[in-house]
């Protein structure tokens, strides 16, 4: 049971920390649509399986040990990020409504972005691995263990999905699709000021 009080208490704690998964879930409910906004919060939630699993399959213990795999991924992770803030930042303004409109194409954008933004994160990863390390028994189940990530899975998929349900409504979106190309270059700065910063971490 203090296993359970543990997962929790950190998940929801790690969760609602601003960063990179909550600037891409605001960016594309607000500018793109509230279907992308949820599939982004699906593709992070996709994201947490991805640590997950290596950290269940004991990879994450190689990553703890080593230095230059564990930098590799912080690299990856922030290029990612620089890539993703130029593209807004080069993003020009859209006046017609149907360009906004949502399509199958822009829904698996966003699931992927949603995806690779988190599995690239290398904060998630130590989260992950911290979590399994030092809150979570060598005894426990691996069924348990399982349950444990699955929960930590849908706790990010939920609360980005109540991101994305916020900053779609109609009144918020109306009122601000107008400033659709400064929200852009303000996600954008955020996103390369984010990717500078996990460079530049040690």
């Amino acid at each position: 049971m203090s296993e359970w009080i543990a997962v929790i208490s950190i998940t929801l704690l790690a969760v609602i920390s601003p960063g990179a998964d909550f600037a891409l879930v605001t960016r594309n409910s607000l500018i793109l649509s509230k279907r992308a906004g949820l599939f982004t919060a699906m593709g992070i939630g996709l994201g947490v399986l991805v640590h997950l699993s290596y950290t269940l399959l004991g990879v994450g213990l190689l990553l703890q040990q080593s230095t230059w795999l564990f930098n590799l991924l912080k690299l990856a992770g922030a290029a990612y990020l620089i890539y993703l803030g130029i593209g807004m930042l080069r993003s020009k303004a859209v006046d017609t409504p149907a360009a906004a409109s949502p399509t199958p194409a822009s829904s698996l954008v966003a699931l992927r972005g949603g995806l690779l933004t988190n599995a690239l994160n290398p904060k998630t990863s130590v989260f992950i691995i911290s979590l399994f390390m030092q809150a979570i028994q060598p005894g426990t189940p691996t069924t348990t263990q399982i349950a444990y990530g699955a929960f930590i899975a849908l706790v990010h998929v939920g609360w980005f999905s109540l991101v994305a349900l916020c900053f779609s409504a109609g009144s918020v979106r109306r009122r601000l699709l107008s400033a659709r190309q400064w929200i852009d270059r303000l996600f954008g700065g955020l996103l390369i000021g984010l990717g500078a910063l996990l460079a530049a971490s040690h």
